[in-house]
Parts: C-alpha cells; structure tokens; sequence
C-alpha cells in the first residue's frame, strides 16, 4: 500500500498492510537519527516511515517551521510576535498585545495580506501528493492563538471579561483563520483539514469546560466546517487531559484527535477507544514523559504492542504516533522498538536511508 492509501484504509477502519504512522521528533531527537542514519535532517521523517505529509500555514509555521543555527537567534512573525530559539525551540519572547489598552487591540490587524505566503509553505509537499497522505495545518485556532498575541494571563482574563473590544477581536480573529483555512483548502488537495489549541493542562482543562463551551467552541466550530464542507477529516489536536469536551469536539465535527496525552486525567486511550471510538479515529498515545525515554526495550515494546491492539479493536481508526514530541534523552532502541511493533523494522529503516542516500 502507499503511504496514502494506508492512512485512508486506517481512517475508514479498512485492512491495511501495517498500522500507519506519524511522528513527531524534538529537533534535537531528528540530529541524533540524521547522524545515526547518515541522512539530511530533512530526510529523517520519511526514512522513519512516516505516511503523513503536512506542513503549518498558520502560527505555528513562526514557531515550528522557522529554525535556527542557534540558540539566542529569533525572528518577528507576521503577527508581530517576537520569537527567540532557547533549548533547540522557537520560545515567545514578545507578545504584542500583552498590556495593550482598548483602543490598541481595535487597532491590532491580522496578516490577511500575508495569506498566499503563509500558503506557499505547503508548495513543498508536491512531489509527495500522489503518494503520501496529505494535511495542511491551520493550529493554532482560537485561544491558544490569542494567547501568542496576548500572554496566556491576559488572554484568560480577556476572555473571561469579554469586553466590547475583546469580542470584536475574537471575530476578527476567527475570520482570519475561517479565510486562511478557506483558501488553503481551495488551493491545494488536501487528505485532511488540520487544527488545534491546547486547551488542556496535565491535571485538566486550563477553562472550566462551561467556559469553553461559550467562548471557544463557537469560533473552532466555524474552523471545523471549512473542512466539513469539502468532505475533509477533520483533525483536532490538543495536549492535556481533555475528556470533558471530547463530546463537543464530535458534536461540532472532529473526526481525529491528537495527541493522546495517555498520562493526563481521563485520557487512557483504551477508555476513549471504548467511549469514543465509534465517532473518532485517534492519532497518538505513546508515553513520552516515561516510557520512551525510561523504560526498558521490552517495557516499549509490550505497551506499544498493547496500544495497537487496543486502538485497532475495531478493526482501525488508529495512527500510531508519540503523546508529545519524541524527546533527544530517549534511547534510539526505545524508538526502533517502538517502530518494530508498527511493522517497521530496523533494518527497513536502515534500508530506507540507504535508498535515501542513493
């Protein structure tokens, strides 16, 4: 199968060849296999079996997409955030909304004009459209996006005030992401519609979810149906324990949710299989906190093994992938092991960089 039509299989509960995979590795982690495998960096997704081909067009591009040499080195987003690389990541040095009085956030503007460049990014997935399965992400959406411009404490206390400026902010803010989301799923053939906020924390939700339900749901809802309507999966991913509006989260449209966070309250992700899993496919679950960097091969193996099978009993609706990024501290026999239980061996990796080295 390809890659393509592996994902699709596993999204529609289908047989597939071996269960799919998406990973994401801390660039510190993606040095280590370069080096290992003798490959370019940029390499190093594919080689590892990667099926997902995706690329951010929103916010995260500033922070994921754009990379550094080094550390103290930084940028200036098109939203006027201020980025600086500390420990290998993008980190928010400046929010230019933090402390910003009424009349300064009616004044803010978002990049609308920056829209085709912001697009351009997902040019580089070309070659791979035949082939790979393919996602554009839009993350982050609603109030993750206004706590970049903000500062997570002022953002929440916005949102709580909701004064008259505040809420004109919010509309303008979700017509930004409904036009970007509208042209990008315009302009190139997507596989699914990717988006996210992290809403949660590891005790819980960050908002009490009634809050959410008023102030967030109704913005991500008008995001979802950009790809509702063209016939997109929907993906969703937040971290956190965020059991309590998984319900919403169907209600308005998800069809994939990510990541997982298997150790946070309510999130062991047989539980959602059992609860969940005749609405939504899953992507994740993979303890990265614990397991992957300090549990044993076997330990990575009998729960990776146990995860498939849990999240496939129904035949699929499963890709295998991390709870967060896999960090630099994991032993590289913990990420074959896990990659062995997915049916990707060491030696097709090794095989697979030899080929990419051709």
């Amino acid at each position: 199968m390809t890659p393509k039509e592996r994902v699709k299989a596993a999204l529609a509960r289908k047989p597939v060849d071996r269960i799919p995979i998406f990973m994401w590795f801390h660039p510190g982690t993606v040095q280590r296999l370069a080096g290992l495998l003798e490959i370019p960096a940029s390499e190093v997704g594919a080689v590892m079996g990667n099926d997902v081909c995706m690329r951010w067009v929103a916010n995260n591009h500033a922070m994921e997409g754009i990379v550094h040499e080094r550390d103290g080195m930084g940028h200036t987003d098109d939203w006027g955030v201020v980025w600086e690389r500390v420990d290998g990541f993008n980190q928010i040095k400046r929010h230019p909304l933090r402390g910003a009085t009424p009349a300064e956030v009616d004044a803010y503007r978002f990049p609308h004009e920056k829209i085709p460049e912001l697009l351009s990014n997902m040019d580089a997935l070309a070659p791979f459209a035949q082939n790979f399965f393919i996602g554009c992400d839009v993350s982050p959406c609603v109030s993750e996006f206004w706590a970049r411009l903000f500062g997570m404490e002022d953002a929440m206390l916005q949102n709580a005030e909701s004064t008259p400026e505040f809420l004109r902010f919010k509309q303008r803010a979700t017509d930004f992401m409904v036009a970007l989301s509208e042209q990008a799923c315009e302009q190139y053939a997507l596989d699914w519609f990717w988006t996210g906020d992290d809403v949660g924390g590891q005790r819980g939700m960050m908002m009490g979810p009634g809050m959410w339900r008023d102030t967030i749901k109704p913005g991500l809802a008008k995001i979802f149906d950009v790809g509702r309507r063209r016939g997109l999966p929907v993906a969703y991913h937040s971290c956190g324990g965020i059991r309590p509006i998984i319900p919403d989260l169907i209600e308005i449209g998800l069809n994939v949710l990510n990541p997982i966070q298997c150790d946070c309250p309510g999130m062991d992700a047989a539980d959602l299989k059992k609860d969940f899993g005749k609405h939504l496919s899953f992507m994740g679950g993979v303890d990265t906190i614990g397991l992957l960097p300090h549990g044993s091969v076997s330990d990575v193996r009998r729960a990776t093994r146990k995860l498939i099978d849990d999240m496939t009993s129904d035949g699929g609706g499963y890709i295998l992938a991390a709870s967060h990024t896999v960090a630099p501290e994991t032993p590289l026999d913990n990420i074959f092991a896990m990659y062995h239980e997915a049916g990707v061996t060491r030696e097709a990796i090794f095989d697979a960089a030899a080929d990419a080295r051709k």
